[in-house]
């Protein structure tokens, strides 16, 4: 008996389709990531990128329990001193509300190169539609 190893030229990768509309932030983030992460296919491998393409459509409607909307807040540096910025939930997703979705997503893949690899699958658009019907047209789509 062999051990498997999973290579390149195993890899086949599909298109998903993902509704934000009225989900949770975090579970939305934590279902894409398995998804680029590949760990859904029997042939996952830690030190490989299995995964899969991800749209997420709706990323404007997207809901967050608490107070998180005013509460939780995002922190940029210029490298300048006093240079800390904070912009809360609720500017982000008034203003790119794409940004929170991939924020939360990115957060939740491997901090190296094969994070950044597995988010440059991730795409995500604020409202209903997107240009990636020719990828998308004869692979699944879920809801």
């Amino acid at each position: 008996m062999k051990t498997y190893s999973t290579k390149a030229a195993d890899i086949d990768r599909k298109w998903w389709v993902l509704d934000a509309s009225d989900k949770t932030l975090g579970k939305l983030a934590s279902e894409v990531a398995i998804l680029l992460k590949g760990k859904h296919k029997p042939i996952y491998s830690p030190h490989i990128d299995v995964g899969d393409y991800v749209i997420v459509i709706n990323a404007a409607k997207v809901n967050v329990t608490g107070k998180k909307l005013t509460q939780k807040m995002y922190y940029r540096h210029s490298q300048y001193p006093g240079g800390l910025k904070s912009t809360s939930l609720k500017r982000m997703m008034e203003t790119h509300p794409t940004r929170v979705v991939e924020h939360a997503v990115k957060g939740m893949l491997p901090h190296n190169r094969l994070g950044a690899a597995m988010i440059k699958k991730l795409k995500v658009y604020p409202g209903a539609d997107h240009p990636h019907e020719a990828q998308v047209k004869t692979v699944e789509k879920e809801s």
